[in-house]
This record gives structure tokens, C-alpha cells and sequence, in this order.
């Protein structure tokens, strides 16, 4: 994939954004996550292979801002019919989210733009981020929040490509 630094950034998370939550439990440890990720994910299965020609229309550069890191390229992507992307260089995500912090991806997405332009999809950003990411990243930016035990929808699509095109 080439490089267009003219293109804003997509950040694009996973769990909670194209797969959507619901029933099931999720893992408790490190090393059940990475099995469950990639061989009993039951949320694969509601993936909506939709999302992936939309995807490739966004006039953007996409880049996977999730824990899934490069397996999201392994398993993500083909589900899709999406070309590996890169991966943006995240910190071992918490073992507990906190809604009063600063989202754990926050800052790196904002570092990783330098300045860019960039939308972040994902089920866990909250105003705390979008006032950070206000005061500290000079381009535009998009935080836009996906409800998790639904995921992205037509509607989410349509915020982001209204987004894009006002740029």
C-alpha cells in the first residue's frame, strides 16, 4: 500500500466495530485471547462482510488501531476481502478500561497522524478523548463512537463518508 499524505487517516478498531459484542464470554487471560481470536471467535460469524467493499471506497489511508494488531490482517481482512493494512503500533492495551482516563489508543493515534487529518472508529471513545484529541492534534479529526453490541452500521458509514467529503 502506498503512502498519500494528502488522504486523511482511518484508525479502525475491531471488537465492538466490525465485530459486533453480544452473548458469549470473552477470554480471561492473554493467552486465551489470542486462541480465541483466532479459532473460536463465535463473533466472527457476525461480521458483516458488507463493510468490506464499503471500506475499500473510503478516500482515505486505513490503518488497523486495534489489539488485534497483524491478526487482524490474518483474519479480519480475507472476512472482508480487504488487502492487509498497516498496523498502527499500539501499547498492551489495560486489563481494565476506565471511563474517567484517557483512551489507551488516544495518544498514539494522534502521534501516528503527525499532524494529519484522521477519523478513529471505535466502540470506546468517549468525550474525555475528544477533548484531548482537540487540544493536542492540529488537523482535522473524526471520533466517531460505534455502539458495540451493534457495530458499525449504514449510518456509521454514512458519518464517516460525510466526514471525508466535507474535508
Amino acid at each position: 500500500m502506498t503512502t498519500d499524505t494528502h488522504r486523511p487517516l482511518l484508525f479502525l478498531d475491531v471488537d465492538g466495530t466490525l465485530l459486533p459484542y453480544g452473548g458469549g464470554r470473552l477470554p480471561a487471560s492473554a493467552e486465551e485471547w489470542v486462541d480465541w481470536q483466532l479459532t473460536s471467535n463465535p463473533q466472527l460469524a457476525k461480521i458483516d462482510r458488507a463493510h468490506g467493499p464499503r471500506l475499500r471506497r473510503l478516500i482515505c489511508e486505513p490503518m488497523w488501531a486495534t489489539a488485534w494488531m497483524d491478526d487482524a490482517n490474518e483474519v479480519i481482512a480475507p472476512l472482508l476481502g480487504l488487502p492487509r493494512w498497516p498496523v498502527v503500533d499500539l501499547p498492551e492495551a489495560p486489563e481494565e478500561d476506565r471511563a474517567d482516563l484517557l483512551h489507551w489508543k488516544t495518544r498514539v493515534l494522534v502521534r501516528t497522524a503527525a499532524g494529519r487529518p484522521f477519523i478513529w472508529v471505535d466502540d470506546e471513545i468517549t468525550d474525555l478523548d475528544r477533548a484531548w484529541v482537540a487540544r493536542h492534534h492540529p488537523g482535522r479529526a473524526l471520533l466517531h463512537r460505534v455502539e458495540p453490541q451493534v457495530g458499525m452500521t449504514a449510518a456509521d458509514f454514512t458519518v464517516v463518508e460525510g466526514w471525508l467529503g466535507g474535508g
